[in-house]
């Protein structure tokens, strides 16, 4: 059999030791190519070392050249005092980067400093105790959250996106673009502002400024619903365009088209226009800080305001009029009347059918013949027989 290497890393949890002082130790179960499985202990600290030996090993994975090449998963550094709330909320981090380095090229998760970090150490099967001293506390990471970190098929792909024109930034919290930047998108909001990285830079970025690499068309955004759903508007807009709509908090409008720029197309009374999704609730959802946050910020400007777009694309986004959204929500409109007007007229049929059928009078038992006086002489009592004598 050849060199050894590791296979597989999970962390199980983390333990709270108390010599020779009061620490903390991860709890490893690595798993190698000769299908042993062995219990390793690492302090938080030991584990830092090892993550910057191996970036000054490998610096053009770890990004130190361009970021752009970076491979090796991050690890945020130490804290000064390191307690027990920060060691458990480490883990799922912690989790994260045990499966990714193992899922590295072969010439990093097989290298040495790897293999040689992981393998059993004597303190590992014999730590050092004293038997006047608490024994250590085992703190078991929870089923789920093994559970999610081991369900990663693979390492996670981000979607790129072009910029098609120039965009300031008008809070901390976004991220300025230049005309051809490429932004790999990690978090999609139905209000239409992604959270996009570029290089060592990260922010919230409208979508309408983006476009994917791979065609106009986005795959992800859904059909028409013009049966619609209910939605409650949590902050009032008033209409720029032509074809959005002016309406204030409180009212109830039916969503039929939702976008992924967070300009939704809705349906008030028979009225369709566009509002920014971003300022709407659906009925009956409970309200949530993130989503109240979102409305106190402004809504993302639309395609059509904005100037200088330059796609790479020769076919421009499919978009579907407003005259084409109104004539289909009004068909189904219509359509959804007559069934109704359908079943109430034949549930008014069964009603009047139920109701003359109340009104007609009963058919009353028939009175049978009164019996003759023979018969009643010979098979009647002695006082019946009398009363017709």
């Amino acid at each position: 059999m050849g060199d050894a290497f590791i296979r597989h890393v999970e962390l199980l949890g983390y333990e709270k030791r108390f010599f020779p002082s009061q620490h903390y130790v991860y709890m490893f179960l690595v798993k190698w190519n000769d299908l042993s499985e062995k219990l390793v202990y690492r302090r938080f600290t030991e584990i830092y070392e090892f993550h910057k030996a191996l970036k000054e090993m490998f610096p053009i994975e770890s990004g130190d050249i361009n970021m752009e090449n970076r491979i090796i998963p991050h690890l945020p550094a130490p804290k000064w005092f390191d307690g027990q709330r920060s060691t458990q909320s480490r883990q799922g981090t912690l989790a994260e980067y045990c499966y990714t380095l193992v899922n590295l090229p072969h010439k990093i998760s097989r290298c040495l400093h790897v293999v040689n970090f992981f393998k059993v150490r004597p303190d590992d099967t014999n730590p050092n105790t004293d038997s006047q001293i608490k024994k250590p506390e085992v703190f078991l990471l929870p089923k789920d959250a093994k559970k999610n970190s081991a369900d990663i098929t693979g390492p996670i792909v981000l979607q790129t996106y072009r910029a098609i024109a120039d965009y300031e930034k008008s809070s901390r919290s976004e991220m300025a673009l230049q005309a051809g930047d490429m932004v790999d998108v990690v978090e999609k909001s139905e209000s239409g502002w992604w959270f996009c990285q570029l290089k060592n830079k990260r922010g919230w970025v409208p979508a309408t400024y983006l476009e994917p690499m791979d065609g106009p068309d986005e795959s992800e955004e859904q059909e028409p619903n013009y049966a619609g759903e209910r939605y409650i508007v949590q902050k009032s807009y008033t209409a720029v365009e032509e074809d959005e709509l002016t309406l204030k908090e409180g009212d109830t409008i039916e969503v039929i088209h939702k976008l992924l720029d967070g300009w939704w197309v809705i349906r008030k009374d028979e009225t369709t226009g566009y509002y920014p999704s971003m300022y709407l609730q659906k009925a009956g959802e409970a309200n949530t800080s993130v989503k109240s946050e979102l409305r106190n910020r402004s809504a993302p400007p639309r395609r059509s305001t904005i100037r200088n777009a330059k796609s790479i694309h020769k076919q421009g986004r499919k978009q579907i009029s407003q005259e084409t959204y109104r004539r289909n929500s009004k068909k189904y409109l219509q359509s959804w009347r007559n069934m109704k007007e359908k079943f109430q007229n034949k549930a008014n049929v069964i009603i009047e059918k139920n109701e003359r059928e109340e009104d007609k009078p009963k058919a009353q038992p028939a009175v049978p013949p009164r019996p003759s006086k023979d018969l009643i002489l010979n098979r009647c009592t002695e006082s019946t027989r009398r009363k017709i004598l």
